[in-house]
């Protein structure tokens, strides 16, 4: 089935350089920071005990600025004596990250810094320096490929039927903050131009993978692209190209309009935060085969049937089912939930 309640799992890397995280066994909210910390330009090397005559490890004792201080140009670092003194000053503004065993110092500048938040209401089950996962209940949607950071906001929809495709022109600065959903396809034009008005987040059925590569670059793959916080985020749901959403999956969202709602595009979910109860959304989804034009994908949501070995315009014999539109091969139709991307 596509929509599913239950207790997920989402796991958040961290950068390197955390200054603070949330702590095991935290309650948080989607949205809450998890971990913030500061991203460190090219570090610069100075003396540090042997400049000022004392053995390494004595010199923390007088240090007047600790390891993680934050030094300014010409800032006293560390000193000893008082009237023949000596002391250890910083070259540049940054922050002293690091004592090496010999005494020497390292500072860096401090060239941005980065908030993680969680895309989950619930506990936080693990943390550490290298990711922090949080644990929570919620309906979730999974996807092919997730695009961008994670993102939170109430759920808008930006299409009229699931088979549309979503125009810019119905996408304006009154979504800012919102998670579109859209229907069949999310042009590269419809991305840009909901990020220009600061939407959260596109939800769709396909994207054109040359228009994820004109927004994403060459590192945007079949399986998603992980990017700085600056970038659009999008999760399409069925695959590439152009993907009619099946109204097993688009009526529940129409239905959770308004709702809270998360993107982890690690795990390609949308998270929506409503109770159980809201609806019955978890039905059974209609089966996905390739599009004729091979395009794209399509719902088979007739009966389907076996018609047996069949000779295709290719030459091809292959078992195949029968549609209203003339054979499938059996290789071309997956069930909704079955993966598609290697992970």
């Amino acid at each position: 089935m596509a929509w599913r309640y239950s207790r997920w799992s989402a796991d958040h890397p961290l950068p390197i350089g955390a200054s603070e995280r949330a702590a095991e066994g935290q309650e948080v909210h989607a949205g809450d920071v998890l971990a913030a910390g500061t991203t460190y330009g090219t570090p610069v090397r100075i003396k540090g005990a042997r400049r000022i005559g004392v053995a390494p490890e004595d010199l923390a004792r007088i240090m007047r600025v600790p390891v993680g201080g934050g030094v300014e140009p010409r800032t006293v670092i560390a000193r000893t004596g008082r009237r023949f003194a000596r002391a250890v000053s910083s070259p540049i503004a940054g922050r002293v990250i690091h004592q090496r065993a010999d005494g020497d110092l390292y500072i860096a500048p401090v060239v941005g810094r980065w908030v993680v938040r969680s895309t989950l209401d619930g506990e936080v089950s693990r943390s550490d320096d290298g990711c922090v996962t949080v644990q929570g209940s919620a309906w979730a949607l999974q996807g092919v490929a997730g695009y961008g950071p994670d993102a939170i906001g109430d759920i808008t929809l930006a299409v009229d039927a699931p088979m549309d495709e979503v125009q810019p022109s119905r996408i304006d600065v009154r979504m800012q903050g919102r998670i579109l959903i859209g229907g069949a396809r999310a042009t590269a034009e419809s991305i840009t131009r909901a990020h220009a008005c600061g939407v959260a987040a596109v939800v769709a059925g396909a994207a054109p993978a040359g228009g994820l590569r004109v927004v994403y670059g060459d590192e945007a793959t079949a399986s998603g692209a992980t990017t700085g916080s600056e970038a659009p985020t999008v999760l399409c749901l069925i695959g590439f190209g152009v993907a009619p959403l099946p109204r097993e999956v688009f009526m529940p969202l129409v239905a959770l309009v308004g709702a809270r709602a998360a993107v982890h595009t690690a795990s390609a979910r949308l998270f929506v935060f409503a109770p159980e109860s809201a609806g019955d959304f978890a039905q059974n989804a209609p089966s996905l085969a390739l599009s004729n034009d091979w395009l794209g994908a399509r719902p088979m949501d007739e009966h389907l049937s076996l018609a047996g070995v069949t000779r295709f315009a290719s030459e091809i014999l292959a078992d195949a089912v029968v549609t209203d539109d003339g054979p499938v091969p059996i290789a071309n139709v997956l069930a909704f939930d079955a993966p598609r991307t290697p992970r």
